[in-house]
């Protein structure tokens, strides 16, 4: 199966799994009487329409190279990830504001039985983020790993939730507006955990320089292809699943042409059969100079 298809098959996954956890977040906090359970409905809600944006664009991520996007459609992944962390900082505002007009108003006690709902919802968020993180790992899909850490987020809004409605049951009157401060709480670590999954998309988008292990690599390996002397330089970018090489290697100067011409396919070549998640190499031929020092 392809990396595309794969992650396709995991985006469909998630959503399944929003919408069945949206479905008994809502039942469960309105029968329940928790606005906790009720904020964290609204998350995962969000989350449907997010992962479909997900969805959406790994299906258009995925699409070939073509004469108007020669390096493929990769970019629309990390522009995604904007999108969903949008939608994430929107549902911690709408929280967070109905939760404080909660705290202000007088109501009943969350019902007891909404506890085990949340300890139910807290695992199976856990083991999704864990499935779908290990994907991403596996795909080096950004939008992936930020579907991932919207499942992490909901498992922190159940904990929230849980621990708010388990204060007010058990210290009883006075305290129903424990189960909204959960409730702002969780608003507040949506919002910080944002930044955790716009930071790498950010700095894919910027081409931002972050694979020194792989460079290390692609400089040894490099060297294991007859003709190359050593690598004056080595530039890479991400875009989308796939990462983009740019190399200048030095040869001797006094082979033709041709002969240059042919370490340089046999150097793309090589990596590429070599290495993982290699989408091109472009390759830039220098002549050999003793008196020029090269960075290594």
């Amino acid at each position: 199966m392809s990396k595309g298809k794969s992650a396709i098959r995991t985006t469909y996954f998630s959503i399944l799994t929003n919408f069945l956890l949206a479905l008994v977040k809502w039942l469960a906090g309105i029968l329940g009487n928790s606005y906790a359970l009720i904020a964290d409905a609204i998350e995962s809600t969000a989350d449907i329409f997010s992962s479909f944006l997900v969805l959406l664009g790994l299906k258009y991520s995925s699409r070939p190279a073509d004469d108007t996007h020669p390096y493929g459609h990769g970019r629309i992944e990390p522009l995604i990830t904007f999108i969903v962390v949008i939608f994430l900082i929107i549902s911690a505002f709408v929280i967070a504001k109905e939760s404080i007009h909660n705290i202000q108003t007088p109501h009943e006690l969350p019902k007891p039985w909404t506890l085990i709902v949340l300890a139910a919802i807290i695992v199976w968020k856990e083991i999704s983020f864990r499935i779908i993180i290990k994907k991403s790992k596996q795909l080096n899909s950004t939008s992936l790993k930020a579907d991932a850490w919207h499942h992490r987020s909901d498992a922190i809004t159940s904990i929230a939730a849980f621990i708010g409605i388990s204060i007010a049951l058990f210290a009883g009157e006075g305290y129903e507006s424990a189960d909204d401060w959960a409730a702002l709480l969780a608003s507040c670590l949506i919002i910080y955990n944002c930044y955790g999954i716009f930071r790498p998309a950010l700095a894919e988008i910027m081409d931002e320089h972050l694979y020194e292990d792989l460079e290390e690599e692609v400089r040894l390996k490099s060297l294991q292809v007859t003709g190359v002397q050593l690598i004056e330089k080595c530039y890479i970018r991400k875009i989308g699943m796939q990462y983009q090489i740019d190399l200048h290697a030095v040869v001797d100067a006094n082979l033709t042409v041709r002969e240059g011409h042919q370490i340089a396919h046999d150097l793309k070549d090589f990596l590429i059969a070599q290495l993982d998640d290699i989408g091109n190499v472009f390759v830039h031929i220098e002549p050999f100079e003793e008196k020029k020092i090269f960075r290594t």
